[in-house]
């Protein structure tokens, strides 16, 4: 069989059906087979109707005595079953389904899913009008299985035309491309590919389902982890990166002149960093650590010693204004140390930008700090040698490649986030980079203290917003929405500035921040908020990343329950940076136990490690992969939460099988079949 042939020319499709198929992303026969059920009707267990009880969801099986058709009062198509079992009868009723007449006949065989009602006027006999699935017996293979796979279907595309087409194809998979060797489904105890798939799709128990699903996430998990290693290995083998010697006089200025000490978790960084940086293999690391850990001075560290070993550096930032805050502070650390840094920004004048290039591909500029206009094609380095992306989880894995690729030797890659990722995410996403993590905060750093409140305590807390401030703090109020949205009911800053400003707030300097203002626009409000010449800023998620004013003690967020748990954390980081308590308020009307259960977290836990294993816990990894942005592909059947055990087998036995020097031919030819080029475009590298 050709698995990669297109949907369209299976027979019984046709163009109409294949462009309805195509957007569930099923364009060949491959594409069809690994479609997952959503889920099963368990029709195994049969109720005689003898034994059906009012109100209760069950399974019958029996054959039609008779057909009834009418027309209700109100015009409805009204069709009664009557289904006998020999043990007892019962009353199937569809309600406006008049094709159902053409198809069903007497003494056909039926199977019917539903809650169990009384007949109208039919002197207590029981019925199912609340039918949840239903479909004649007869001899075809989908039809007869025990458990029937329910999957998540376009209205052209009947489910019982889908379990036929889906039978077909299942009849000949021979040659069926799978990553996993015969040694490695033996060693795991796993079924044949061809099996897994038949098991799936049509399992006669509740061991055939496990069984499948184990072979099937362990294998899309191990395909993963492999092609993560295979990168990982493209990317050093035979390839010298640059080539830096030991620390000497301008790392060693700059380190004497931080004023503060590194903690146990930065110096441990550092030296990883070091080593990685002295070898002649390029570097391909992650650095993670909580809001306000201390990442940017370990950056800073690493730009410095690219610099003093004759090489540019560049610091990609995915905001102008952390862009400029880190221009700031950079400066004031590295002027001293006669260090030339630039500024790249999409917002320059022409003249500022044509003068900014020059900077670069002359090498006068040692350190650049930017955001994606570092990656245009104008700009060109002299010797770039060093590339650092800050807030990773911003950028793809095709941007900071851009980057890289902008360099005429293999440069060392430092790639930092402080989005708290679970351990399971940052073995399955970042596969191919070595990990450092910074878990303490520097000492001063003090614990926010979170509040969820309803809206109904709104007045109460801005009172105490104004109190903060009258004793001199500064504070945010985060909103969800830039202005009014008929569509979306919740609090905009725009209407949350012009309230707070003309009200409770109108004797107090305070200002509106959202992405729609000009570059210089919000550069000028974050300068002035800095500079304390506004006590209240009211803003979108713009002040997300990185922004830092030690003063501000006090954060509102409006509308809590429209942000992710990952999100309201790094919001929260916002505060709490200088030596003043600080609070930090959830507001919330949700009537919703999950929101509420999921909001209530923030109040618990200030650890945005622990804070992300539960945010993982609750709202399951759905499409973590495309949520990081990391250049990888949608899970198809895996989860990495309840999958975990399987996860880390996967790991250990891709780890054993690339060591081992084994062939990836089978591995890359079924990621190309699954996943196309959605997976860093592996086979191009």
């Amino acid at each position: 069989m050709n698995f990669e042939e297109n949907i369209q020319y299976v027979k019984g499709i046709g163009p109409k059906k294949a462009q309805a198929l195509n957007k569930l992303g099923i364009e060949n026969k491959y594409n069809l087979l690994t479609y997952y059920p959503k889920r099963y009707n368990n029709q195994s267990d049969i109720t005689p109707i003898s034994e059906i009880e009012y109100d209760e969801t069950v399974n019958v099986k029996g054959y039609i005595i008779s057909i009834q058709e009418k027309i209700s009062y109100k015009g409805m198509k009204i069709i009664t079953v009557l289904l006998s079992d020999d043990t007892g009868t019962l009353q199937i009723i569809w309600f406006n389904q008049p094709f159902l007449a053409r198809s069903l006949k007497k003494g056909m065989n039926l199977f019917v899913k539903g809650k169990i009602s009384y007949a109208y006027g039919g002197s207590g006999q029981f019925c199912i009008k609340q039918i949840i699935s239903y479909f004649l017996l007869d001899d075809e293979q989908n039809e007869q299985c025990e458990f029937l796979p329910i999957y998540i279907l376009p209205g052209t595309i009947k489910p019982k035309f889908y379990r036929s087409i889906l039978t077909d194809t299942l009849s000949d998979l021979h040659n069926i491309p799978c990553a996993l060797a015969e040694s490695i489904r033996n060693e795991y105890k796993l079924l044949t590919k061809a099996d897994a798939l038949r098991k799936i799709h049509f399992p006669k128990s509740e061991e055939d389902i496990e069984a499948s699903r184990k072979m099937l996430i362990f294998e899309e998990l191990f395909m993963i982890q492999c092609g993560l290693i295979h990168l990982r290995k493209i990317h050093t083998q035979n390839k010298h990166g640059i080539h830096c010697l030991l620390n000497s006089t301008l790392v060693k200025k700059l380190y004497s002149a931080l004023p503060f000490k590194l903690t146990a978790d930065q110096e441990k960084v550092w030296s990883e960093i070091c080593n990685d940086m002295q070898s002649s293999t390029p570097m391909q690391r992650l650095l993670q650590g909580d809001v306000g850990s201390g990442k940017t001075v370990i950056a800073v560290l690493a730009l410095v010693k690219a610099v003093e070993n004759g090489w540019q550096s560049a610091l990609m930032v995915p905001t102008e204004i952390l862009a400029r805050q880190h221009f700031r502070n950079f400066c004031l650390l590295l002027d001293p140390l006669g260090i030339k840094t630039g500024l790249l920004l999409g917002s320059l004048s022409a003249k500022e930008h044509r003068d900014a290039l020059q900077q670069i591909k002359t090498g006068k500029w040692q350190i650049i700090i930017g955001t994606h206009a570092l990656i245009q094609d104008k700009v060109e380095f002299a010797n770039l040698g060093l590339v650092i992306t800050d807030e990773q989880h911003r950028f793809g894995v095709a941007q900071r490649a851009y980057l890289e690729a902008k360099a005429v030797h293999i440069p060392d890659v430092l790639v930092m986030t402080a989005t708290p990722i679970p351990r399971t995410m940052t073995l399955t996403v970042y596969g191919d980079l070595n990990v450092s993590m910074i878990r303490h905060l520097p000492p001063g750093r003090k614990n926010i203290r979170t509040f969820l409140r309803t809206k109904s305590a709104r007045e109460k807390i801005y009172q105490f917003v104004l109190k903060e401030i009258k004793e001199g703090r500064q504070a945010y109020v985060v909103c969800p929405l830039i202005e009014i949205s008929e569509n979306i009911k919740t609090v905009s800053a725009e209407e949350m500035f012009e309230k707070l400003n003309t009200g409770i707030f109108k004797n107090i300097n305070c200002a509106l921040l959202h992405g729609k203002l000009s570059a210089i626009e919000k550069e000028q409000i974050m300068q002035d908020f800095f500079a304390n010449k506004i006590h209240l800023l009211v803003s979108t998620t713009v002040i997300e990343v990185g922004v830092n004013v030690p003063n501000a003690s006090i954060m509102v967020v409006e509308g809590a329950d429209r942000f992710g748990l990952a999100q309201l954390h790094q919001l929260r980081g916002r505060i709490g940076r200088g030596q003043y308590k600080s609070y930090c308020i959830l507001l919330s009307d949700s009537k919703s136990s999950k929101t509420v259960e999921r909001l209530s977290l923030m109040e618990k836990i200030n650890d945005g490690f622990v804070l992300a294993e539960e945010d993982l816990r609750l709202r399951g990894p759905g499409q973590f992969f495309g949520a990081m942005q990391h250049g990888l592909p949608d899970l198809k059947i895996a989860n990495v939460l309840s999958d975990v055990n399987i996860l880390l087998d996967a790991r250990k036995a891709a780890e054993k099988w690339c060591a081992n020097k084994n062939p990836m031919t089978e591995i890359i030819r079924t990621i190309n079949i699954q996943y196309k080029n959605d997976f860093l475009k592996i086979t191009d590298i």
